[in-house]
């Protein structure tokens, strides 16, 4: 496959997958892929839509951890989302992954309201004008709410989903407050919670969160899940979702 320029093709050591990404650009990281895993119990059949898909890559993983029928990667920027639909080409999986070009906020004139059963969203996490902003273009509408902001996303998670639809998020800790209030504000019921910290001796800074649409109320909290033990070696629990596991 011809790559563009500063693009290169990384192995992603899962059942053959591979990924286009462009050094340039916004990279996927483990928040992706712990979010691939903390959904993975998605439904057979389902009908799942991702938000914000960037490279692909939770489309990607996700149709080889579940039994899902299609899954609509939804990117607003043009040269990432042809980025992702030739990833999904070199992985095959035209039938059941497909690349929407577009903003979020349109979907409502693409897809017919309350006709998805899952949705699975790595969003932007910084509010506009925090945090450093000396990054190139697709680098800060990757990392902040530049095209959509939190509020949306859960809004139109709302909106897509069925009655009973799954919603699953990956974000920071400190935005934990806010997000509860916003998906209970649009009857999305937050049922299950995991933070995710460095180590031991670390405090979280990934929060992985589950909800259900038009749910009753019950919130479980998962154990903490640790990416390195304390001399610095992967911990047992992350090794077995990178399928790096004895």
């Amino acid at each position: 496959m011809e790559l563009k320029e500063n693009e290169r093709i990384d192995d992603l050591e899962f059942k053959g997958y591979k990924i286009i990404q462009n050094s340039e650009g916004f990279c996927f990281g483990i928040d992706s892929v712990l979010l691939s895993d903390f959904a993975k119990d998605i439904r057979n059949n389902s009908r799942v839509m991702d938000l914000g898909t960037g490279t692909g890559i939770l489309c990607i993983l996700l149709s080889g951890k579940t039994n899902l029928k299609e899954i609509y990667g939804i990117e607003i920027q043009p040269e990432v989302a042809d980025m992702a639909k030739r990833s999904v080409k070199l992985n095959s999986l035209q039938d059941k992954v497909k690349i929407v070009n577009d903003s979020i906020l349109n979907l409502e004139n693409i897809f017919e309201k309350g006709s998805v059963d899952a949705i699975v969203t790595n969003p932007p996490y910084k509010k506009i004008n925090t945090g450093l902003q000396n990054e190139s273009e697709k680098k800060l509408i990757s990392r902040h709410e530049l095209t959509a902001n939190l509020e949306d996303f859960i809004k139109v998670s709302k909106d897509m989903l069925k009655d009973k639809g799954e919603f699953y998020m990956v974000h920071r800790p400190e935005r934990l407050v806010d997000i509860i209030y916003l998906m209970r504000k649009y009857k999305i019921e937050p049922k299950q919670i995991r933070f995710v910290a460095p180590k031991p001796s670390k405090e979280p800074n990934l929060v992985l969160i589950k909800g259900v649409k038009n749910a009753k109320e019950f919130l479980k909290f998962d154990n903490i899940l640790y990416v390195y033990n304390e001399d610095g070696s992967y911990t047992e629990e992350l090794l077995k979702i990178y399928n790096k596991s004895n």
